[in-house]
């Protein structure tokens, strides 16, 4: 690098020599074969470590489903733990095994050796995360959660390690190659391990028959929460939003209330406050082509008398698929008797991000 310490106000900074200039400008030259060539170790990559998924998944045994069972069984709560990288996947995969019906936390076992022990309790389930086996971290507190009654389950590399002999259970999450060049960076191991934890995590969700309506309890803010749990009565215009007229009103008042709600439709009831017909913005449009004068005309005579419903306890998406697929952008909402209790339309669903 050339120093920059003669040019007032760049002092201290440098520039690349001609050597390093020169290797941009070749690498620049030759940018078909360098990006071969990124895609070449790229797959190398993918495909080293997929082979390590094959290996892990070959290697699946018997104690894979002593640890599922004591997972699942567990009266307590799943507590996961590792030191660095398989303290990245711990989090990971208390996460997932959280989200989708196992109870888990995650407890970095640096500060479990420093008072966080106490958030393991009799009846807990821990799993010990270590590609060697032998996390000074993890080993120094295995004769303290030896002496509360709970399970431990090590995944490791190696099953002649220390954690793996300390284990009640122990699995063996080994591969035949990093896909680190040099063998050194944690590549295709901790893949394999994170891949492990989704495996337990899923059979555990199939083993206790988790279902959409389950993972959504647990997700009420995302997308997906909404989707399974949204029902019309939480989305739906009632009482003095409801756009709604009495059978006999005349053709011009019935618009202005059509007007004043803003939903682009109007239900026409009888005494009883049974639907009996609807009226929409796009009949009005069409009245307009066909009928000079709307003198004397009541709503009775202009509105469909075969509305579109829902009923206020279908799930908001239920309500998207009906208007898909009669091609309206409204529906108006009745109980089992007929009567109407709440309208919506595609504005509601889009703003609940139905759509």
């Amino acid at each position: 690098m050339i120093p920059l310490d003669g040019w007032a106000g760049f002092e201290g900074l440098c520039y690349p020599d001609s050597e390093i200039l020169g290797s941009f400008v070749t690498a620049k030259a030759d940018g078909n074969g360098r990006k071969r060539k990124y895609l070449d170790w790229a797959r190398e990559v993918l495909h080293t470590e997929a082979e390590g998924l094959r290996e892990i998944a070959a290697e699946l045994d018997e104690n894979f489903v002593l640890a599922a069972d004591a997972l699942l069984h567990c009266k307590g709560r799943v507590v996961i733990t590792g030191m660095g990288k398989s303290g990245h996947i711990g989090r990971k995969m208390a996460a997932t095994m959280a989200s989708t019906g196992t109870p888990a936390f995650f407890v970095h076992p640096a500060e479990a050796a420093h008072g966080d022990l106490g958030m393991i309790v009799d009846n807990d389930v821990v799993a010990a995360i270590s590609n060697s086996g032998e996390s000074d971290e993890i080993t120094a507190i295995i004769p303290a959660l030896k002496r509360k009654d709970i399970t431990l389950v090590c995944i490791t590399a190696r099953p002649d390690s220390t954690m793996a002999r300390h284990a009640d259970i122990h699995i063996t999450a080994s591969v035949s190659q990093e896909a680190c060049p040099l063998g050194l960076a944690p590549t295709t191991s901790t893949t394999a391990v994170m891949a492990l934890g989704d495996a337990l995590a899923v059979v555990l969700l199939r083993a206790r028959a988790f279902t959409p309506d389950d993972f959504a309890l647990i997700h009420p803010a995302g997308s997906l929460g909404k989707r399974l749990l949204l029902r019309v009565a939480d989305i739906m215009h009632k009482g003095g939003g409801l756009p709604a007229v009495r059978l006999g009103t005349p053709l011009k008042g019935a618009i202005v209330s059509m007007s004043e709600k803003g939903l682009g439709m109007l239900a026409v009831t009888d005494g009883q406050g049974c639907l009996k017909g609807v009226f929409t913005d796009g009949d009005l449009r069409r009245l307009f082509q066909e009928c000079d004068n709307f003198t004397g005309l009541s709503i009775d005579e202009v509105m469909h008398t075969h509305p579109k419903t829902i009923s206020a306890e279908r799930l908001a998406t239920e309500a998207l698929k009906v208007m898909q697929a009669n091609h309206v952008n409204g529906l108006l909402v009745t109980d089992a008797d007929g009567v109407l209790t709440g309208a919506l339309n595609m504005h509601d669903l889009l703003a609940a991000r139905i759509v």
